[in-house]
């Protein structure tokens, strides 16, 4: 079964909170980034609680050990259960990351390889594959690889193992769910479902996968 998980990144509290009501029967997990949190607040977990989705908060976060520490810190008391940090910040980073998830009954993904195409000119030449390869060493849950390049998401596979990877990347940015979903453990959809004239509708389109 691959998961879905709704990348959630509207500016409106109130849209914010109808969209994941109206997904949720279809929904394994929703992504909170930066757009969301800056207009509704670190509360928009809570406001989310009843649905009983587990909620990532996707900050990258990329700052020095400490920094990273505090970040998470806050992120769990609110009410999420993972988080993504980057990777190429460095091992103790990530591992102040992935302590701290730990410490708080959370987890903590990695980002790898991103889903963009700019992402190439530093995750490749080896990079993402030593991002994989510190992330397993740091005992972090898994690794964000991308839809988009389906051919990477294997070699990358084939580093973390049975660790968890989600995928970003399906729809607007090209992703195809089908090429991807039997690589992963989750794909991750934003616009494709929130700015859907229906986006139950769109999100029930692919609960598919997760059977």
């Amino acid at each position: 079964m691959t998961s879905l998980i709704l990348a959630l990144d509207v500016v409106e509290r109130e849209k914010a909170l109808a969209i994941a009501r109206e997904c949720a029967p279809h929904l394994d997990g929703i992504k909170i980034g930066y757009p969301l949190v800056l207009s509704a607040g670190l509360s928009i977990a809570r406001d989310l609680e009843d649905l009983d989705i587990p909620l990532t908060a996707d900050f990258k976060v990329a700052d020095i050990p400490n920094t990273n520490r505090l970040i998470a810190e806050q992120v769990f008391s609110a009410g999420f259960r993972a988080l993504i940090c980057q990777g190429f910040t460095g091992v103790d980073a990530v591992t102040a990351c992935v302590e701290t998830a730990r410490s708080m009954g959370g987890m903590c993904m990695v980002v790898a390889e991103m889903s963009h195409p700019g992402a190439l000119e530093f995750f490749g030449q080896g990079v993402a594959e030593r991002i994989a390869r510190m992330a397993v060493d740091c005992g972090a849950d898994g690794i964000i690889a991308p839809a988009t390049r389906p051919e990477r998401v294997r070699v990358l596979r084939g580093i973390v193992g049975d660790r968890l990877i989600w995928s970003p990347g399906v729809g607007a940015q090209g992703g195809d769910p089908l090429s991807i979903a039997s690589l992963v453990d989750a794909i991750i959809v934003g616009r494709q479902i929130y700015e859907a004239k229906n986006p139950g509708k769109e999100a029930s389109g692919l609960a598919y996968l997760r059977r």
